[in-house]
């Protein structure tokens, strides 16, 4: 008998959706999660969100897990003998499986310069933030994290620089207007924003611009992740942007799946593949890789959503947010409260809820249509 039915590489979030998900089909089963961070699951979110801007205990992450689950943090799989059925971990243990999940994430992108900068993602890495003296905070990077952080930081006293090459916050995101707009609310909130600007280095607790130096006294970068491909690669498996899975979820190997920021699945709406690095793709597609490691067979065809808050400003979005589509907006209040229609030749590709609440499902149905309305004006209710 293997040491596990269900092993599961990988600790966050998109594990413990997965163990949930087997114990929906499989009561006996024995779960195993092994997970490089020395913690049991917990949401991520909260990290730039809830716990800096609603008073929410640290002790609110923690993910709930089903029975019969054995925990090995603090481990990091290192490879895997896929014809053996067995994973090797860093510690020299092996540990041998029925079926084998890979949620292994992604890792922060580094800069290739400076030393003690925090690359936000983990609850250390949160921890470490917190602990930080001084209130001047350097924030690189202007995307979906780089808003949310610095915004959170700003909420708590912390003096914050934000840099990065682009024209405005979110800049890769939104329509030139609605950037404009947040990056002068960003201003007007009191966060130092130097756009259109590149770091060249990093001097002790300096980042150092083309123009001159931004004196702090913590670094967090936010720019993006590279997904966790090594191991699947190591193991043979069919890998591009992330780990190639089918409607199910399996890997090119049928007894490994992978679910969660590093799979590369085929979404019908948007007729493409695609990765997704939210919280909806993890807890939905890792619940779904589970039923489906454990005999439900399940066609994982979800188009995720995400979320952000900003100061007093928040949105949901669905689809492809790329301020490289062209857009149409349906504005109740302009830059305060609407929808963003995100447009590719005749079809709605994404849909940004700006302070609209209730209509995610609503935006999944207009993307999946075959053509867009000849008119997205009141298309969707603001």
């Amino acid at each position: 008998m293997p040491d596990f039915d269900y092993l599961i590489v990988g600790g966050g979030m998109t594990s413990a959706a997965a163990a949930r998900g087997i114990r929906e089909v499989d009561a006996a089963g024995k779960i195993g999660i092994l997970g490089a961070e020395s913690h049991k699951p917990y949401a991520r979110p909260p990290l730039s969100k809830a716990l800096w801007t609603q008073g929410k205990p640290e002790e609110s992450v923690w993910l709930d897990l089903p029975q019969g689950l054995e925990l090995l943090p603090g481990r990091r799989a290192v490879s895997i003998e896929g014809k053996a059925h067995v994973v090797r971990d860093d510690r020299g243990d092996t540990h041998r499986y029925r079926k084998l999940l890979l949620a292994t994430g992604g890792s922060p992108r580094q800069l290739p310069f400076g030393k003690d900068v925090i690359y936000f993602r983990t609850l250390d890495d949160y921890r470490n933030l917190r602990k930080i003296g001084g209130d001047r905070v350097a924030v690189i990077g202007g995307g979906f994290i780089g808003s949310e952080i610095a915004s959170a930081l700003a909420q708590n006293g912390k003096k914050v620089t934000m840099v990065f090459p682009e024209d405005g916050v979110c800049a890769r995101a939104f329509p030139n207007d609605l950037t404009a707009f947040v990056t002068d609310y960003y201003r007007e909130k009191g966060v130092d924003v130097r756009a259109r600007e590149s770091v060249s280095g990093i001097e002790g607790a300096a980042v150092v611009t083309r123009t001159g130096r931004i004196e702090a006294d913590a670094i967090v970068a936010g720019i993006g992740i590279v997904p966790a491909i090594d191991l699947a690669r190591q193991a043979g498996l069919t890998v591009s942007d992330g780990v190639d899975v089918n409607d199910a979820l399996q890997t090119s190997d049928p007894d490994i799946y992978a679910a969660g920021d590093v799979a590369n699945f085929a979404n019908p709406a948007l007729g493409r593949r695609i990765r997704v690095e939210h919280e909806d793709n993890a807890n939905t597609m890792g619940a779904a890789a589970g039923r489906s490691m454990a005999g439900a067979r399940v066609r994982y065809d979800h188009l995720p959503f995400f979320y952000s808050d900003l100061f007093d400003l928040g949105y949901e979005a669905v689809g492809e947010i790329d301020a490289r589509h062209r857009t149409v907006a349906d504005w109740k209040t302009p830059f305060r409260e609407g929808v963003v229609y995100y447009l590719d030749r005749d079809r709605v590709r994404g849909v940004l809820l700006w302070n609209t609440w209730g209509q995610v499902d609503n935006a999944r149905a207009l993307i999946a249509e075959a053509r867009a309305p000849a008119d997205l004006k009141g298309r969707l209710p603001r």
